[in-house]
């Protein structure tokens, strides 16, 4: 976890104090993905595609360059589930996998402002687990930070107005994106 410190340069929007009743005017835009800690993700994307209809969209492994990670990005109907699984023995994966087994691992959050919706997470209480943060390949850029609440599920803020890939950067498109995982 780091250390949070908020930072000015996104305080232009008022917020109400944490006591305060909701106004309705919070960062979130929509719901933009669910990332499942599964320990074979070739077999539950199989099964998700098979059982669900789902098309799988995107691949991360070792052979696109992933050292760690196998995910496969399905989609359908506007949802979008990430099922992943560890590539190696190491990394936060395969530790929630040990201590956990299989189910949620993220809850990814569409926002408008990456920076304000997590100073303003932040400050209502949520843990900073990731500050925000930029990754970039030749699609664009998006921006991503990672609040909690001290359990196994993170959620992920992403704001990727910026970015036309299939995914996230290392994320490689599917051939015929219905195909065989």
């Amino acid at each position: 976890m780091t250390a949070h410190i908020a930072n000015t340069r996104y305080a232009l929007r008022p917020c109400p104090s944490p006591g305060a009743p909701p106004t309705g005017a919070g960062p979130l835009a929509a719901t933009d993905a669910l990332v499942l800690a599964v320990r074979d993700a070739r077999r539950a994307a199989h099964h998700y595609r098979t059982a669900l209809g789902l098309h799988c969209t995107a691949y991360t492994g070792p052979e696109t360059g992933n050292p760690q990670l196998r995910a496969y990005v399905l989609e359908a109907g506007g949802a979008r589930w990430v099922v992943s699984s560890p590539a190696g023995t190491g990394g936060r994966l395969a530790r929630h996998l040990a201590e956990h087994g299989e189910g949620v691992l993220e809850v990814v959050l569409r926002v408008p402002d990456v920076h304000w919706a997590f100073d303003y997470a932040v400050d209502r209480g949520a843990a900073a687990v990731t500050e925000p943060h930029e990754l970039s390949d030749r699609h664009g850029t998006v921006v991503l930070a990672a609040v909690g609440d001290g359990g196994p599920v993170r959620h992920t803020l992403v704001d990727r107005t910026g970015y036309t890939g299939p995914y996230l950067p290392g994320y490689v498109a599917r051939p015929g994106a219905g195909s065989a995982a």
